[in-house]
């Protein structure tokens, strides 16, 4: 307990009796009493041979019960096992290299450092740190080549995560990092620890291909992005067609059929080759496992397939679609369970162009933007 406040009062004996209350603060000022704590009590750590000079090997926690001014900042000292000053350590508690490391002349140090706090008089502890030096890296990284599309509204497009590059190495203690060239750095982001791609705002139609690496140390492997972005126009939504499935995740979706239900859809249900199949959006059905995509299709001379033109066409080849995944409906209009009677049922469907959905798979990533069904009667 750092402090008390109390209330003191004094009565005196007259009649009628009369008092007065003063407030007393007492503070319990902090002995150092505590030595530093390492976490964990001591360390392992490696490098790999041929690093160069100033690589971080490991950064030490420390912790102290103390109050602030007995405790950080700390001083960290090597005692022992530096004596030919192959390592550093600096005031943040980050151990580095000194010199460049060769397996052949050792493959381990033991190291005994200290740390000191900032009260009085000072409290020490003390870790034992084992460093292996292990050989360089003999395997290049190996990464999956990655597409990305992206459905946005028109020059509406606000930014965010769009996917993310997956990478392995056979070097058990390889650190990959991802990097993008720099000239593409304008439009798109990528996080160099963990390979997420971040696309910037106001994209433009059309596709791009992103020079993007990832390097263990040694070996620099390039890897193959493509990000395909399109652009939506509000006439596709008033000819919008909705497929639900059953019975599939989102990434599921994406990453196993996504590519043959859009071949097996043109195959069925274009009526001419120069026709474009657009997948606007897809989203889970709430509550249940189902799964919604909407759909249009455009006209090579402009225009789109109406609704229920392209809802005949779609019931028409729904046997071959199922081939691919199964079909839980078609819908043009769904009215939620709402029971109009004797009227008519309207639906119009909504766009969150700043609410982005990203369902991403190794291979295969989609952005799209949230979409809303609004539902009446109508006489």
């Amino acid at each position: 307990i750092s402090g008390y406040s109390l209330v003191v009062q004094a009565r005196d004996s007259g009649t009628p009796p009369l008092s007065s209350s003063v407030t007393v603060n007492v503070d319990i000022s902090d002995v150092n009493d505590n030595s530093p704590v390492f976490t964990p009590a001591n360390y392992t750590a490696v490098i790999q041979e041929n690093k160069p000079v100033g690589t971080s090997i490991l950064q030490l926690v420390v912790t102290d019960k103390d109050s602030f001014h007995n405790g950080p900042p700390f001083t960290f000292t090597i005692l022992t096992g530096n004596e030919e000053e192959e390592f550093t350590l600096d005031p943040h508690g980050v151990l580095r290299s000194a010199v460049i490391f060769k397996h052949m002349v050792s493959t381990e140090y033991v190291l005994c450092v200290q740390a000191k706090d900032s009260g009085k008089p000072q409290q020490v502890s003390h870790t034992y740190v084992q460093v292996r030096v292990i050989e360089e890296s003999i395997h290049k990284p190996t990464a999956i080549p990655l597409e990305i599309f992206i459905v946005t509204m028109e020059d509406d497009f606000p930014g965010g995560v769009i996917g993310k590059i997956h990478a392995t190495d056979q070097d058990v203690y390889d650190v990959l990092t991802y990097t993008l060239k720099s000239e593409q750095k304008s439009l798109f982001k990528v996080n160099s620890h963990d390979g997420k791609i971040i696309a910037l705002g106001g994209l433009d139609n059309g596709k791009y291909i992103l020079n993007v690496s990832v390097s263990d140390g040694r070996f620099q492997v390039p890897i193959d992005v493509v990000v395909h972005v399109e652009q939506l126009l509000q006439e596709m939504l008033q000819n919008t067609v909705t497929i639900r499935f059953e019975n599939v995740s989102p990434e599921d979706f994406v990453g196993l059929h996504m590519h043959g239900l859009r071949r097996t859809l043109r195959n069925a249900v274009l009526s001419q080759k120069q026709d474009s199949l657009h997948i606007i959006s897809i989203q889970p059905v709430a509550g249940s496992s189902q799964l919604d995509m909407l759909l249009a299709v455009q006209m090579h001379g402009g225009g789109f397939y109406k609704p229920a033109y392209l809802i005949q066409k779609l019931t028409n080849a729904r046997r071959h679609l199922e081939n691919v995944i199964r079909i839980s409906a078609i819908l043009e209009k769904n009215c939620s369970g709402l029971d109009c009677q004797e009227q008519h049922c309207e639906q119009s469907l909504s766009i969150d162009s700043h609410s982005l959905m990203t369902y991403s798979t190794a291979r295969i990533s989609f952005v799209c933007p949230r979409f809303y069904r609004n539902v009446r009667c109508m006489c």
